[in-house]
């Protein structure tokens, strides 16, 4: 008994004491330079450069990226805790060496994997080997499927023309302020449900309601990532272990996720009659029947659906407002196409060859990438491209962020949001006005990531979004609350967020 107590008190005092202890220490060693010097962190034996990472961890993407982007071979390391270290590089080759040449070598790692396993569990985007290569080959086969598209298709429409638009028409006409990244968090969520399990959260009701199941994963999402702060990952096992603050109700959102998807796993199973074209139909009657497995790939899709398309569509309009040029030519690009595809027996045929669109989504994205940055962990010793030597069980992070503001890659004007950028200009009179859209390397622009891992879902998002922005600015116009021109702050958690949301008011166009 005496020892039990011990125990638990000596893991309190490291969990509450040390962190106080390593902030009175990062005053001590407070680095002179601002927190937006350029200039690489100042490392300290034993320490590294951890004080400085803890000073600008809030804009840990934008610190990087400045730090990165100001070297010649775009590649640096920064010296973590106890003598480890991380290559951060923002350098194509070394990126295609890492997603593709030697991809093989270059796992999710220990460090991701086991963070977010409880979770993610062993789903496709927290998986390596065999496991990462079976679950890629049955969901490759499967989004590939003509039923599925148009079953996305179908989703995306009626959450369009049934939710979205009519709670922009009522914030419209009663000139209310509304937060747009909720409002597209909560459309993309009721999607993704959708199409991954059949299920309709209904989040996206007029009522804008706190769906259990909704706000479980929400909060999953927030603590699972707290884990990567700066101290997180020398306390989250601590505080887990004593399942107490952050992880006790960490361990209560990730119960209420695991037990809702297997209860409806349990009522597929028992009546196959229900199953339909969603992803979990489609992985059951394929005779894959493992609870653990399904729902493990499944929660992985939610995820990935979620954060990634809302979080690009936010970034987007946001630009979009203080770009009025670009909102003419999508508005001009919209009513070619509607006149185009009138009788067209599908919605899509609309948005699949708006070009000017497609490059304005893509630019958004090279600014602000939905994942800016993602890391890798080397299993055995390698030398990068740029000659970066890189040691077993290191970590690179591949940073698209600042890959989208190189300016020997996107010219002197790489700060501009500017879609033509994209997009060739047809030759002679009668083409002048016809755009061709000229794609970029992936390993220059790697926000879909590249090589095997390259999202599966990137077309099928490029769809929804072109779908979800002739819908809106066909018939609105999202204006910022905020000073014109002033820039939200971008914020990393697991995927791009604005800090404090995005409010809008609404305005509906004439005609």
């Amino acid at each position: 008994m005496f020892d039990l107590h011990f125990s638990t008190s000596l893991m309190l005092f490291i969990s509450i004491i040390f962190p106080g202890i390593f902030l009175i220490l990062a005053k001590f060693f407070k680095n002179p330079s601002t927190s937006n010097s350029t200039k690489f962190p100042k490392s300290y034996p034993i320490f590294g450069s951890f004080f400085t990472i803890l000073k600008n961890e809030e804009r840990f993407v934008q610190w990087t990226s400045e730090i990165v982007t100001s070297t010649p071979n775009l590649t640096f390391p920064i010296n973590l805790i106890f003598g480890r270290r991380i290559i951060i590089t923002a350098n194509p080759a070394n990126v295609q060496h890492i997603l593709k040449s030697q991809f093989h070598i270059y796992n999710k790692g220990d460090f991701f994997t086991t963070t977010l396993r409880d979770f993610l569990g062993d789903g496709i985007f927290n998986a390596d080997g065999d496991k990462w290569k079976f679950q890629r080959q049955v969901s490759s086969h499967e989004f590939n499927t003509k039923s599925l598209r148009k079953f996305v298709e179908h989703v995306v429409d009626y959450e369009l023309n049934d939710r979205l638009i009519p709670i922009l028409k009522n914030a419209a006409a009663n000139k209310t302020v509304v937060d747009f990244q909720d409002v597209l968090q909560r459309f993309a969520f009721d999607n993704i449900c959708k199409i991954a399990f059949g299920y309709d959260p209904e989040y996206l009701s007029p009522s804008l309601p706190q769906e259990k199941f909704a706000v479980a994963f929400e909060q999953a999402v927030k603590l699972s990532s707290d884990r990567f702060s700066a101290l997180g990952p020398y306390l989250w096992k601590i505080k887990r272990a004593l399942n107490i603050g952050s992880e006790k109700q960490l361990k209560i959102a990730i119960n209420q996720i695991r037990e809702f998807a297997k209860q409806i796993i349990t009522k597929k199973k028992e009546d196959s009659e229900t199953y339909s074209v969603d992803l979990l139909s489609r992985f059951l009657s394929s005779g894959h029947s493992d609870e653990d497995f399904v729902t493990d790939i499944i929660i992985s899709f939610i995820l990935a659906g979620r954060d990634t398309t809302s979080a690009a569509l936010t970034w987007f309009f946001w630009l979009l407002s203080n770009h009025p040029e670009v909102e003419i030519e999508i508005l001009r690009e919209i009513g070619e196409k509607s006149e185009a595809t009138a009788a067209a027996a599908s919605a899509y045929d609309e948005v699949k060859d708006m070009v000017y669109t497609h490059a304005s989504l893509c630019e958004s994205m090279r600014l602000y990438p939905p994942v800016p940055i993602d890391t890798k962990a080397v299993v055995k010793d390698d030398i990068l491209p740029d000659g970066t030597v890189v040691k077993k069980g290191m970590r690179v992070s591949y940073h698209p962020y600042a890959m989208g503001r190189v300016e020997k890659v996107w010219g002197e004007d790489w700060a501009e949001f500017r879609p033509t950028r994209w997009l060739l200009q047809g030759e002679g009179e009668a083409e002048a006005e016809k755009w061709s859209f000229v794609n970029r390397d992936p390993y220059t622009y790697p926000v879909f990531q590249a090589g095997p891992r390259i999202c599966l879902g990137k077309e099928m998002a490029f769809l929804q979004m072109k779908r979800v922005v002739a819908g809106v600015v066909r018939k609105f116009k999202v204006v910022p609350v905020v000073e014109q021109g002033v820039e939200p702050v971008f914020l990393t958690i697991l995927t791009a967020k604005m800090k404090g949301g995005f409010p809008v008011r609404i305005q509906e166009r004439e005609g």
